[in-house]
């Protein structure tokens, strides 16, 4: 991933970067796309950067623009409180498309907001419901992470969270835009998985399950660009549906799911093939 254009999905994107004008040059190109687009554009400025929109003149004269800085987004300070975080872009949505947009989009530059454990443990929980909502409203954003100053770790779980991400992650677990097959399989969590889950991915797993959250009633788990995972990984899933209160439906390509659903007697979980 070299560029910030026709992303798809719900374009919720982890720019990983070592430069900032690296940062910078991709956040101008997708916040120009979302203008083509009609939506109202924002860019979160986390120091003196605020000239990333320079060109954006018109723009920023007639509101269609907007910059602000970090501590003015992220009111909450030093943590960030993921539900309220939520709340307000869903009303800075509104407020935009009132305003005659077409929706949303927001470039942010976030390191000084998951640099402390405590931070990226609210941050992760932030982004998964951030996600959420962005499948169902006309919300877009760009997430950008200073690799000199994060640790390997803390960059892998950011961009495991994202449909997205510029750098890769042995997975992405994040939430999913339209729920697959209709209204069956537990009436919970709906999440999508894709990538490879082995021994080297437990942890992150693991980490991703506590911090996410996905409702009650059990977990579906569409995983089309699933290509392997081992029965640690199904076993971690599944526990996740039983604290949930239900039943785990994964719906993968990976033909060998079932089979160690099936030799090892896993309760309360179903395989469903998908095309």
């Amino acid at each position: 991933m070299q560029h910030a254009r026709d992303l798809g999905r719900h374009d919720h994107v982890c720019w990983s970067y070592d430069d900032i004008a690296d940062f910078r040059d991709r956040a101008r190109e997708y916040l120009a796309e979302g203008l083509a687009l009609g939506q109202r554009v924002r860019y979160v400025a986390a120091g003196d950067d605020a000239g990333v929109l320079s060109g954006f003149e018109e723009a920023l004269a007639s509101g269609a623009a907007q910059v602000t800085s970090l501590g003015d987004t992220y009111a909450s300070g030093s943590v960030v409180v993921p539900e309220d975080q939520v709340r307000a872009y869903a009303a800075a949505t509104e407020e935009a498309l009132a305003a005659g947009h077409t929706g949303l989009r927001v470039a942010a530059e976030a390191t000084p907001l998951v640099r402390t454990p405590a931070q990226l443990a609210a941050f992760l929980r932030y982004e998964h419901l951030v996600d959420r909502y962005m499948a169902g409203n006309p919300f877009s954003a760009m997430c950008g992470y200073d690799t000199t100053q994060l640790d390997r770790p803390a960059v892998t779980k950011l961009a495991g969270v994202h449909p997205c991400a510029n750098r890769p992650a042995p997975f992405r677990l994040h939430a999913v835009a339209v729920r697959p097959h209709g209204d069956s399989g537990p009436a919970g969590g709906v999440l999508e998985l894709g990538g490879e889950v082995d021994a080297s991915g437990h942890e992150l797993l693991g980490a991703l399950l506590e911090r996410i959250e996905t409702g009650s009633g059990g977990l579906v788990v569409h995983a089309p660009e699933l290509s392997f995972i081992d029965h640690r990984g199904l076993l971690m899933l599944a526990d996740s549906a039983r604290r949930r209160g239900g039943e785990l439906v994964l719906r993968t390509r990976a033909t060998g799911a079932a089979r160690l659903v099936e030799v090892l007697d896993i309760p309360d979980v179903r395989v469903e093939q998908i095309p």
